[in-house]
């Protein structure tokens, strides 16, 4: 029998230790990112945490003001659990997500996940030209 998963957005359950570790050693966008950051991002999203009873396995958040604009960032399924479809179901999870109905646009950066997004929905900017950064500093 398959374990049961859920998703909850209740951010007192998060392990917050394992998403500081995971973003800060194992992820490729994340490198040595501080504590401190870590948990300033996450009290300013909503975030989504992929639990196996208690245990945390996955996290996602979104950035955004709930009515035209969100950003989706730091998504991840640890290692050990993937190849289960949890990711396919954290994403129906946050598209579905209440709050977030109706914007106007969606954005997200991935280096190697485009097959993941495409499926619900992700493409490359029309416009790319209007696309602009501001790295930090």
């Amino acid at each position: 029998m398959e374990p049961e998963f859920t998703i909850s957005t209740d951010k007192t359950k998060l392990d917050r230790e394992m998403i500081f570790r995971f973003i800060s050693e194992e992820s490729y966008w994340g490198q040595n990112i501080t504590r401190e950051k870590v948990d300033r991002a996450i009290e300013n999203s909503i975030c989504f945490g992929v639990y196996l009873g208690n245990k945390q396995v996955g996290y996602a958040r979104v950035i955004t003001d709930q009515a035209t604009m969100a950003y989706l960032s730091d998504v991840f399924i640890l290692s050990d659990y993937r190849g289960r479809g949890l990711s396919k179901r954290l994403m129906e999870t946050i598209q579905n997500w209440p709050t977030l109905q109706g914007l106007r646009r969606w954005l997200l950066f991935t280096q190697d996940a485009h097959g993941l997004y495409s499926q619900f929905g992700f493409t490359a900017p029309d416009r790319p030209e209007w696309i602009m950064q501001r790295k930090g500093f």
